[in-house]
């Protein structure tokens, strides 16, 4: 349960990797947040109850085109 002030989202919200991290790895490339869902740096997340959430997709840097 999350003792944060105010607490995390909990895994089933729409905002869950808000939570704090609790357990850093990225030398392997994920965290585990309050809520306990593992958050992947390609930003795909592992929910408590097994359920794979997919990466999302990235946008492309903005550029300057030449005028």
């Amino acid at each position: 349960m999350c003792r944060h002030q105010p607490c995390c989202p909990t895994a089933e919200a729409s905002d869950r990797d808000a939570a704090r991290v609790v357990s850093p790895h990225p030398e392997q490339g994920w965290s585990l947040l309050c809520n306990g869902v593992v958050l992947f740096e390609d930003t795909g997340e592992l929910l408590p109850n097994g359920q794979a959430i997919a990466p999302r997709q990235r946008c492309a840097p903005h550029t300057k085109s030449a005028a």
